[in-house]
């Protein structure tokens, strides 16, 4: 997510705006802090100009316990 953010010249806030999500979320997903709902993948694919097949591609599922999901 933040390789193409970066190619598309956005900011998180950016990001945050187009998809209506807060910056602070944006930052976390993309250090890997927090687990995102398939209804917030779709809105930053969208928000990304890409296909949310091609936004997780090659992404493995994290060991149990890790990440936050509030």
């Amino acid at each position: 997510m933040r390789t193409r953010r970066n190619e598309l010249g956005k900011s998180q806030e950016r990001l945050a705006d187009d998809s209506g999500m807060h910056w602070t979320f944006i930052g976390q997903v993309e250090r890997g802090q927090r687990n995102v709902s398939l209804h917030n993948i779709l809105k930053l694919a969208e928000a990304l100009g890409m296909d949310a097949g091609e936004l997780v591609r090659g992404l493995k599922v994290p060991p149990a316990g890790s990440g936050k999901t509030e």
